[in-house]
């Protein structure tokens, strides 16, 4: 994970610590209280004998989310009971006695076991026995604060996992989920960054618009990618067209590569605001039966928290044409693509897929794009452009280098000609020389065509 956290003063990494001592105080009464009530068969009103403490946004960065967030006291506790295996796992060590009758835990208190962590992990289950006890009404109101749409999942502060989609709804882990528990000890959010359980990738680049050389026309087509991030709230909201528009805007970038499909997807998060990902197919996908479909619906539910762009490179690779039917791997492969046509077209986000072979996408597919971008190879001026822009005014040029020349005779992407400029520069540093020459350029562009399989 890629943290970019700062350090925060002794002054106010004091304030949060009492802070929270403060409010994981008030859990352990709430959980003393409760336990106490349900061992001895007594009525409880919690809140009435453990009132929460008062929080001042001066007290450091969990104060100060709890209390922009306004959460319910039902909302605050389950965050605090989440929190507590990171900060205190010895205040849930109540949770272990053990059941004598039937020689075995208790099971209303919930609970998950962990092949490391030596401390009670808690489950939904125990949110529930803790807010609620033996009030079935109670514990309605926790399952309602804990489904999808309500806040605390919705924008991914807590996580509910479970290890089968059979298990009871109370029986998934309540999990504080990495960017929450990094906001509260560190005072900065953490972006996640690829790994084995993330499969995907925060794509940034130094360029800009300027840097982009595409037609016209294109460019128009991307606007209007823009323009609906930027405006979509007029046209769903004050309009009230999302009566027939459902949310969400899917595009789908086509052509040879080298042509600016991934530096447009990340050029319109930098615009925008918006955070770019790059899903990772290769990872997606698993060779075991509903997990592509798990992991697909993590990355899903992450990006429309955190308002992501999803950016599906090579597309083509997973949402290809489905296979006529002959045996049980062909059907699940179906499946897999139905289920993604179906989270795709129901996630009201920004999804953006790129190919370069816009043959292989499945028809299904066209009919659920609101933009198709079709990214050409740069014509002869643009082409005289990109030599231009790439090689900038800080590279020395030998005086036979022509490049309108090179422009004219050789069609390059503008990722080819990137490529050819590298080669030219470490050639010439090679051999001594501080300036480019045209034979090193003419060299490169015999390597790239190479590369692509034409003649040279």
């Amino acid at each position: 994970m890629s943290t970019g956290a700062v350090k925060l003063s002794p002054v106010a990494i004091d304030d949060n610590a009492a802070c929270l001592q403060q409010d994981l105080h008030w859990l352990a009464q709430c959980i003393e209280l409760r336990l106490h009530s349900y061992f001895q068969q007594q009525p409880l009103n919690l809140l009435q004998q453990a009132p929460p403490p008062e929080l001042m946004a001066g007290q450091g960065s969990y104060a100060t989310f709890v209390l922009q967030q306004q959460f319910s006291v039902s909302e605050r506790l389950m965050l605090l009971l989440a929190l507590a295996p990171h900060l205190q796992p010895q205040l849930l060590d109540s949770f272990f006695v053990r059941n004598d009758n039937l020689g075995r835990s208790f099971t209303e208190f919930g609970g998950c076991s962990s092949k490391q962590h030596r401390g009670f992990l808690p489950s939904a289950e125990t949110a529930a026995f803790l807010l609620a006890g033996n009030d079935l009404a109670q514990r309605l109101q926790v399952m309602q604060l804990l489904q999808a749409e309500q806040r605390l999942q919705r924008d991914n502060i807590l996580q509910l996992l479970h290890e089968t989609g059979d298990e009871p709804f109370l029986s998934a882990r309540l999990s504080l989920s990495a960017e929450y528990l990094q906001l509260f000890v560190t005072g900065t959010r953490q972006k996640p960054d690829y790994n084995s359980y993330f499969p995907a990738k925060l794509l940034t680049s130094a360029l800009g618009w300027p840097d982009l050389v595409l037609p016209a026309a294109v460019m128009a087509d991307i606007a209007h990618i823009t323009g609906w991030i930027q405006h979509q709230h007029t046209v769903m909201q004050q309009w009230q067209l999302g009566r027939s528009i459902k949310p969400g805007y899917r595009a789908l970038f086509y052509g040879p590569p080298g042509t600016g499909k991934t530096l447009t997807a990340t050029l319109i998060g930098q615009q925008t605001g918006m955070d770019v990902y790059r899903i990772d197919l290769s990872a997606l996908v698993s060779k075991y039966i509903g997990e592509t479909e798990k992991n697909l619906a993590a990355v899903f539910e992450q990006a429309q928290a955190r308002h992501w762009v999803l950016f599906f490179d090579e597309a083509d690779a997973l949402f290809g044409k489905r296979s006529q039917t002959s045996g049980s791997n062909d059907r699940y492969a179906n499946q897999q693509v139905s289920y993604l046509l179906q989270r795709i077209e129901d996630f009201p986000g920004v999804v953006l897929l790129a190919t370069n072979l816009k043959a292989n996408i499945d028809e299904a597919f066209a009919r659920r794009f609101q933009t198709m971008v079709y990214f050409p190879l740069p014509d002869v001026s643009e082409r005289l452009r990109l030599w231009r822009h790439i090689l900038g005014d800080a590279v020395m040029l030998a005086a036979d280098v022509d490049l309108t020349y090179l422009a004219h005779e050789f069609e390059l992407s503008g990722g080819a000609i990137t490529n050819v400029v590298r080669y030219a520069a470490i050639a010439a540093l090679l051999r001594g020389d501080k300036a480019l020459a045209q034979a090193d350029l003419l060299q490169g562009i015999s390597r790239e065509r190479r590369k692509e399989g034409m003649m040279v």
